[in-house]
């Protein structure tokens, strides 16, 4: 499902140079695994999955999901590929503050095939537990229900990886394990893989796979300072 092969990404320092932030020699998934990779804030582990999203360009290396080399696609290329192979869980949950639930989860489906399944919508809002919720707009839910509906936002497109950035990190210790579980168990019934990045070990420890930043990152965290 997920090849990476002597990846780098550099970014240009204000002063002048390249600031190396990863330099991954080899990371690889199958189909429908479940990994947590666990790493300090600030190591690189959010720039690890926006290059895996093809939200970033690498500077260097191989990035191969579903068998698509993505190093060879252009960022236009790079964007139907996500819409249409990966989900994504964002800490601070992305949903469009005029929308409802429904239309925010609805909105998951156009940027891949375009097809609104309603259906689907709704029943992947009563799997988060919401379907009573359906017609709240984000700022008419709790933190812990906003991020429920970014979880059935995710899972919308059908999608063959699920990359997932911290996403118990703003909700309350109570909602930090039902979120948990609703990602690992979607995941698990729809044949989803899923990388979960996260600095907890608690979190961590719901996976039989973990992987440390720091072992499949040869750059030292030092030198890593306010890259996510």
């Amino acid at each position: 499902m997920l090849m990476i092969a002597d990846l780098v990404k550099q970014f240009a320092q204000p002063g002048g140079g390249e600031l190396t932030v990863l330099d991954v020699p080899r990371f690889e998934m199958a189909a429908a695994e479940q990994v947590a990779l666990i790493g300090e804030s600030g190591g690189g582990k959010t720039t690890l999955l926006h290059l895996i999203a093809g939200m970033l360009s690498a500077t260097s290396g191989s990035i191969r999901v579903d068998n698509l080399e993505l190093t060879r696609l252009s960022e236009q290329g790079r964007d139907r590929f996500r819409a249409e192979t990966i989900g994504y869980v964002f800490q601070t949950f992305n949903l469009l503050p005029a929308f409802t639930a429904l239309e925010n989860v609805r909105l998951g489906m156009t940027f891949g095939s375009g097809r609104v399944d309603n259906n689907r919508a709704m029943y992947l809002l009563e799997r988060v537990g919401l379907a009573d919720r359906a017609h709240y707009r984000p700022k008419q839910l709790s933190v812990g229900q906003q991020q429920r509906v970014a979880i059935a936002r995710s899972l919308a497109g059908r999608p063959k990886l699920l990359l997932a950035d911290e996403p118990t990190a703003n909700v309350d210790p109570a909602s930090a394990d039902s979120v948990l579980d609703l990602i690992i168990d979607s995941c698990r019934k729809e044949s989803i893989a899923l990388l979960m990045v996260t600095h907890s070990l608690e979190v961590a420890g719901r996976f039989k796979r973990i992987e440390r930043l720091e072992d499949i990152n040869r750059i030292p965290a030092l030198r890593q300072a306010n890259v996510e």
